[in-house]
């Protein structure tokens, strides 16, 4: 059996361990008649393959990624340019490392009272708060790369007498490519965090907001099977981008 294959057995296992605690957790500190019965495992599988069988709980999905690609869309378009800058500048550097660190500690959540204030509800204050939670792991990773580029390489690029944009496009963007798919992994993971109570803003559509849904409606399975399904999605998001990754940075 090769590596890969014990790595993945192991990886099974593990979840089947997970699964397990679960039902125990249920039914040691439980009665098996009584509310904690509609948040065992069973009762979550069969809401969660219920739920799949119908076409609501597809909107719902889709519309919380569409949340969270605009959202990492916008974090990147600010987040790459501005590391590429302080990257390249120490003094920008110095100037600008103890602000953004302080604004990276404040919670995007902490922002929700003000954003809504500012804009409103709906889609624009969740676009903000999203963009806000990616923009510090890739705008970081974005200036880490661009401090470790391999200064031959730019002192060759300047002998050949190329422009700042073809040393850009050439050597700078292709050096810290990996470094930035890097913070978008990151970004990722903090955005599916912030996504679902993001979307307990008022909106009418989005996996937290069916969360809040089920648990006005009293259907507790259905909320467990939601929590499973947010981690599935969550596990799903972070393989593919390892997976990028992985072809991106070893190509």
């Amino acid at each position: 059996m090769g590596r890969h294959a014990i790595h993945g057995a192991l990886g099974v296992a593990g979840l089947l361990g997970l699964l397990l605690l679960w039902w125990l957790g249920v039914h040691v500190f439980g009665e098996a008649d009584g509310l904690s019965a509609r948040f065992s495992p069973q009762a979550t599988l069969g809401s969660l393959i219920e739920l799949l069988g119908q076409g609501e709980v597809y909107e719902h999905i889709w519309v919380s990624l569409k949340r969270i690609l605009i959202g990492l869309l916008l974090a990147l378009l600010i987040g790459v340019p501005l590391g590429l800058l302080v990257g390249s500048y120490r003094h920008l550097e110095a100037a600008t490392t103890p602000a953004f660190q302080f604004l990276r500690m404040i919670s995007p959540l902490s922002w929700m009272p003000v954003v809504v204030m500012l804009m409103g509800v709906g889609d624009q204050p969740i676009y903000f708060l999203l963009a806000f939670a990616a923009l510090w792991p890739i705008l970081l990773n974005t200036a880490a790369g661009v401090r470790q580029l391999d200064p031959r390489w730019l002192q060759l690029s300047r002998s050949l007498s190329a422009t700042r944009w073809e040393t850009l496009c050439k050597v700078i963007i292709p050096g810290v490519l990996g470094h930035v798919l890097t913070g978008v992994r990151l970004a990722i993971g903090i955005l599916w965090i912030v996504l679902v109570p993001c979307e307990m803003l008022g909106v009418s559509a989005g996996l937290g907001y069916f969360i809040l849904d089920t648990r006005d409606r009293l259907a507790y399975s259905e909320l467990m099977a939601m929590v499973l399904l947010i981690g599935v999605l969550g596990f799903m998001l972070d393989a593919l981008a390892r997976g990028l990754h992985r072809r991106w940075v070893h190509a």
